[in-house]
């Protein structure tokens, strides 16, 4: 089996390797700087750069590389490879051509897939969701993405915008977000809501350690400081940290009811505020899920990292290239 590029395009960085889709493992890792406010043609030739350098840096000659599948933030066209959307992405990604360009860049067979459901792919093939046949994967950061294996397949829905778990209505009435709705979870509990619950706090005057480990400037707080802050025993920021598990446990509980997985694979950067958001998300789907054995899914924390979109990626171009587009 040939091994295959796989690339993450995300809002600061781009990360590829080559991909073993047999066994998962990468090599000829590499990461450049998306710049993604230069605009998409400039980010177009840096991936295509970065190809060059992961095929230079492995050996091998482009006919000894089975293709290149690209995971992409937002929503895409999977029929004609475009770009349509990208919310939380500068640059202007309307209506891109990106696969078609790629290929005519690198001259490798060229796939694209939305980057959580590239990461979806790669948790359940090679990472928290081996073993079992149904698995929810919510990615929590910027934005709030999502993916759906159903059955041991990965669910598309039409054109690949199945799966966007982070844009459940959690209140009917509740505050805007990116994607043109309102009270969406990712307006709650994305890393920009979780910031933004941590300014108010330290500019209401409230008694935490938050301003403090920002060093009062409040263009410093972030998700981590605040999860900093929830460590060492601030009950402000451990009340963030839980309110951000209670919006998300509102949002897995409406995917255990209408899906029903086995394995519900929490991922992303916010994600690694650990055990106190899982804490609180798990309680609340033990408070509000009846329809559905809940001992019998478990909520888990992903396990591949920042490999998860590449290796998905990988192994999305290979069931391309074999005609099976369905995972």
């Amino acid at each position: 089996m040939k091994p295959f590029i796989g690339l993450d395009l995300g809002g600061t960085h781009i990360k590829g390797g080559l991909v073993n889709t047999e066994s998962g493992d990468i090599q000829s890792f590499r990461q450049v700087d998306t710049l993604a406010r230069e605009g998409y043609a400039a980010v177009i030739l840096r991936m295509a750069r970065l190809v060059e350098e992961i095929v230079k840096s492995s050996g091998l000659l482009k006919t000894e590389i089975g293709g290149l599948g690209i995971g992409v933030p937002g929503m895409l066209d999977l029929k004609r490879g475009m770009v349509l959307f990208t919310p939380n992405f500068p640059g202007n990604w309307l209506n891109v051509a990106l696969r078609s360009r790629m290929q005519e860049l690198t001259e490798l067979h060229t796939t694209i897939l939305n980057d959580v459901r590239s990461m979806t792919l790669g948790e359940w093939t090679f990472g928290a969701g081996r073993g079992v046949d149904t698995v929810a994967c919510f990615a929590i950061g910027t934005g709030i993405g999502g993916g759906l294996v159903i059955n041991g397949r990965l669910h598309l829905g039409i054109d690949g915008s199945g799966g966007e778990l982070g844009h459940q209505i959690i209140d009917m009435n509740g505050l805007p977000c990116g994607c043109g709705s309102q009270g969406c979870l990712e307006a709650y509990a994305s890393g920009p809501a979780i910031t933004a619950m941590g300014l108010k706090a330290v500019t209401q005057g409230l008694t935490t350690r938050i301003g403090a480990l920002a060093e009062y400037d409040l263009n410093r707080i972030t998700p981590e400081i605040i999860h900093q802050a929830a460590l060492e025993g601030d009950v402000i920021a451990q009340d963030i940290s839980r309110r951000a598990g209670f919006y998300i446990g509102i949002a897995v509980a409406s995917v255990i009811a209408s899906v029903g997985p086995r394995r519900v694979i929490i991922g992303g950067g916010v994600a690694r505020a650990g055990e106190l958001l899982l804490e609180s998300l798990r309680r609340t789907v033990d408070e509000r899920v009846f329809m559905v054995p809940r001992n019998k899914v478990e909520i888990v924390p992903a396990e591949l990292g920042v490999r998860a979109g590449m290796i998905g990626a990988a192994v999305w171009a290979r069931h391309d290239l074999k005609g099976d587009q369905t995972g």
